[in-house]
C-alpha cells in the first residue's frame, strides 16, 4: 500500500477588524496538534486579526487539522481556511470580481424593483437564482420584464444614494495592483452599475448586462447576449489568457450559485459571505471577514496593504 504523500500546506485564520479574537493561546492550541517538525512556519500576517501557518502533511492530516480548527473556534467570528501553499504563485496576479453582493453590499436589480413596487417579487426570485434553484438567465429574464416603464433616472438615483462598497474592496483592489495584478469586475447585473463602481473601486475593466432604455424608460427586456454563470469564466480565462498567465496564477471572488464556474476554475476560489452551494465547492470561504481576508489567504501582512 502505497505511503501517504505530503505536501506543504498554509492553514490561514481571519476574523473581522472590529472584532479580532486570535491570541497567542488559540495559536499554541493548534500548533500542538502538528507534530513539531511538521511545522515550517507560523506568523501573524495582523496581530490578533490574521495568522498563518504552514506546515507538511499529507492531505488527510491537512484536512483533520483544518477541521479541528473550525470545531475549536466554532463560537468565534473566525474564517478557518486551509489552502495549498503555492510558493510565489500564492500571490495572484488576476483577480476577478462578480459586483453585487460581493463588490457592493446590495443587489442592483433588487434596488431598481424597490422603485418600481415590485420588491418583493423581484428579491425572491434573486435569492433562489443565488441559491441555484433557478436558471440565471431565465430569472433576470423574469425580474427585468417587471421593471418595464420605469423611468432610467431612477438608476442614476440608485449609484448616488443606495449603492454602498463593501468594507475592504477598494484596499483588496488596490492592493493586488500595486504587486502587479489586474482586476475585472465581471457581473450578471447591468453595465449601468458595473462602470461607475468599477471606477470607484478602481478595477481595470468592468463586464455586465445591459439594460434596453427606450425613450427614458426600461423597456422591461435584457440586450443579450445575457452575461451568466458561463460567461463569468469565459471572462476569467480570457483575462488570464490576455496577461498570457495559466489559471492557477488568477483568484475570483463571488456569492452567488452564476458565480460558480469562474470560482471552480480559478487559481484560488473564493466564496464571500455565500449561499451554501457555493461555499461548499469553493476553495476558501470568508463568512465573518471583509474582502480584505483575501489578501491574507494570499499571504499579504497588513503592512503590505494599499488603503
Amino acid at each position: 500500500m502505497p505511503m501517504p504523500v505530503s505536501s506543504t500546506q498554509v492553514l490561514v485564520l481571519t476574523t473581522p477588524e472590529l472584532s479580532p479574537c486570535l491570541n497567542a493561546t488559540l495559536i499554541d492550541s493548534i500548533t500542538r496538534a502538528l507534530p513539531k517538525d511538521a511545522i515550517v512556519a507560523s506568523r501573524w500576517l495582523c496581530p490578533g486579526q490574521a495568522w498563518e501557518l504552514r506546515f507538511n502533511a499529507d492531505v488527510d492530516a491537512g484536512k483533520g487539522l483544518h477541521q479541528e480548527a473550525k470545531t475549536s473556534l466554532a463560537d468565534r467570528p473566525v474564517d478557518v481556511n486551509l489552502l495549498t501553499d503555492e510558493g510565489p504563485d500564492r500571490r495572484k496576479k488576476l483577480l476577478v470580481a462578480d459586483m453585487d453582493s460581493t463588490i457592493i453590499e446590495q443587489e442592483c436589480i433588487d434596488e431598481i424593483a424597490d422603485f418600481a413596487g415590485v420588491r418583493a417579487k423581484v428579491a425572491e426570485i434573486t435569492e433562489r437564482a443565488m441559491r441555484g434553484e433557478l436558471d440565471f438567465a431565465e430569472a433576470l429574464i423574469t425580474r427585468v420584464a417587471l421593471l418595464k416603464g420605469l423611468d432610467e433616472a431612477v438608476l442614476e438615483e440608485i449609484i448616488e444614494r443606495r449603492l454602498t462598497i463593501m468594507p475592504g474592496a477598494t484596499t483588496l483592489v488596490r492592493t493586488m495592483q500595486a504587486h502587479g495584478a489586474r482586476a475585472s469586475l465581471v457581473s450578471g447585473g447591468f453595465g449601468f452599475f458595473t462602470s461607475r463602481i468599477a471606477q470607484r473601486v478602481g478595477f481595470d475593466t468592468d463586464q455586465a448586462n445591459q439594460l434596453a432604455i427606450s425613450g427614458g424608460r426600461l423597456t422591461g427586456a435584457v440586450i443579450p447576449p445575457i452575461l451568466g454563470r458561463n460567461a463569468k469564466r469565459e471572462a476569467l480565462i480570457e483575462h488570464a489568457r490576455q496577461l498570457g498567465i495559466e489559471l492557477n496564477e488568477t483568484l475570483a471572488v463571488g456569492d452567488g450559485a452564476n458565480d460558480l464556474a469562474m470560482i471552480r476554475e480559478a487559481g484560488l476560489g473564493v466564496a464571500y459571505r455565500a449561499k451554501p452551494i457555493v461555499a461548499a465547492e469553493a476553495k476558501a470561504a470568508i463568512t465573518h471577514g471583509n474582502l480584505t481576508a483575501l489578501l491574507y489567504l494570499q499571504g499579504y501582512a497588513r503592512d503590505e496593504f494599499v488603503e
